[in-house]
């Protein structure tokens, strides 16, 4: 039986292949815009792993933990001594019955500070417990940066290892009609070398974006705890969650919010109360002490009355040029020292917010232009030079660059949406609160 084949006109040809670009094009926009409708768990499962299992989290978490259980002992008072000895036994007799001095003793002393010292040790604790808790809290939050970012810039390297596999389908297609049209000779063997010049590019470009992609699993295999990559989830299409950005709102929303400031403000407060009680040094301590005394009976058998003593000793601050002011002294530097450690974080963090803001306003004005204009420009590029090349009115290059453009502005798209995103990150980092 005869095979029957149909020739296929290469005009027809070139008019199919701008109807499946076309498709193409379609069909990711419409898979782009449904993605950026729903939420994305997949992240929110990741953010949950990573504040469970971040060694980072938990040891900071251990470290708050700690710090809280010194805030009871700072108020307590000194552990009470017992004593137990014999009091004025002579050295020239063995008994205890013949001096009426002689007794055998049984005391309890305690030290009491002086008033308001231990309230304020109890406050230097408790500041010290709200600055490392203070700290957990921007752990958490650097983690969960760490986690987005790279979720992010590994959606970016997915994104774009799909791009350049639809382009390199597409090549494979121009690849063919420029061997069709070399083979009944309308082409030239140099269109038919060009792309495949431009096919091998697109592998070597599948292999770096293969190693980047591990690159980046690793980091965030990392940031989540984990010991390998298996069963990490591929992330989501890339979204573009519009929000409210303004300076001065989030500058004020930071110095509310964000955890590094108010454990700075936390640090210039316990250095506050460590000057107060560095200048209590200059009281003195009390040390009551209550003792019973039990004598023994005299030689002739009278009896003699046991006896109870109370003492109460202070120390003598007198050291004051070389003990007590060098301990005030210090405690104001330190005070001064956390104050300006706030006031540059706080310039920091103005710097970083403006940056990031300028980051994210960029990208998402970046992001709008492709998707309005120009990608959408680029696209009707590639048709025009199909149906010109179909006629000989542009040469094989002018199609393949109308090409390889649409694929570079695909990826510039791209990587607006990540930087986009990233800068949304690290908007919450410096501000301490979700945008979202």
């Amino acid at each position: 039986m005869k095979r029957m084949t149909m020739n296929i006109p290469l005009g027809e040809k070139l008019g199919r292949l701008a109807i499946v670009l076309l498709l193409l094009v379609v069909a990711s926009a419409g898979m782009r815009a449904a993605a950026a409708e729903e939420l994305d768990p997949q992240l929110q499962d990741l953010l949950a792993e990573a504040a469970r299992n971040n060694p980072e989290i938990r040891a900071a978490g251990y470290e708050r933990e700690a710090a809280q259980q010194r805030i009871s002992p700072a108020r307590a008072l000194d552990d009470p001594m017992l004593e137990a000895g014999v009091v004025n036994a002579p050295l020239a007799s063995q008994t205890f019955r013949r001096e009426d001095m002689t007794m055998k003793m049984l005391g309890l002393s305690q030290r009491f500070p002086y008033p308001g010292k231990r309230g304020l040790r109890h406050d230097v604790a408790a500041k010290d417990a709200e600055f490392v808790m203070h700290g957990y809290q921007e752990t958490v939050n650097r983690v969960a940066r760490d986690v987005k970012a790279a979720y992010f810039e590994l959606a970016l390297v997915v994104e774009s290892t799909r791009l350049v596999e639809e382009n390199r389908r597409v090549l494979e297609q121009f690849l063919r009609i420029s061997e069709s049209r070399y083979a009944v000779g309308q082409g030239t063997q140099a269109d038919v070398l060009k792309a495949q010049t431009q096919l091998t590019r697109m592998e070597d470009e599948l292999i770096r974006l293969a190693s980047e992609r591990r690159g980046i699993e690793a980091e965030l295999v990392r940031n989540l705890g984990r010991e390998s990559e298996a069963g990490l989830p591929a992330p989501a299409a890339l979204r573009l969650p519009e929000t409210a950005l303004q300076f001065e709102s989030l500058r004020e929303t930071a110095l509310q919010e964000r955890p590094q400031l108010l454990g700075l403000q936390s640090l210039i407060d316990r250095n506050g109360k460590a000057l107060d009680l560095a200048r209590k040094d200059y009281y003195p301590d009390f040390d009551v002490k209550l003792a019973y005394g039990q004598r023994e009976d005299m030689l002739n058998g009278m009896p003699r009355d046991d006896m109870v003593s109370l003492t109460v000793a202070v120390n003598l601050p007198i050291w004051r040029g070389n003990k007590r002011d060098p301990g005030v002294a210090e405690a104001i530097a330190m005070r001064n020292q956390s104050a300006d450690m706030y006031r540059a974080q706080l310039n920091e963090v103005s710097a970083q917010l403006r940056q990031q803001v300028a980051n994210a306003e960029q990208s998402l004005k970046s992001a709008r232009l492709y998707e309005s204009g120009i990608l959408p420009q680029a696209r009707l590029a590639v048709e025009s030079s199909l149906s010109s090349y179909r006629v000989n009115r542009v040469d094989f290059l002018t199609l393949l660059d109308s090409q390889m453009t649409v694929l570079e502005y695909e990826i510039s798209h791209a990587a607006a949406l990540s930087n986009y995103n990233i800068a949304l990150a690290e908007i919450e980092l410096l501000t301490g609160k979700a945008l979202l």
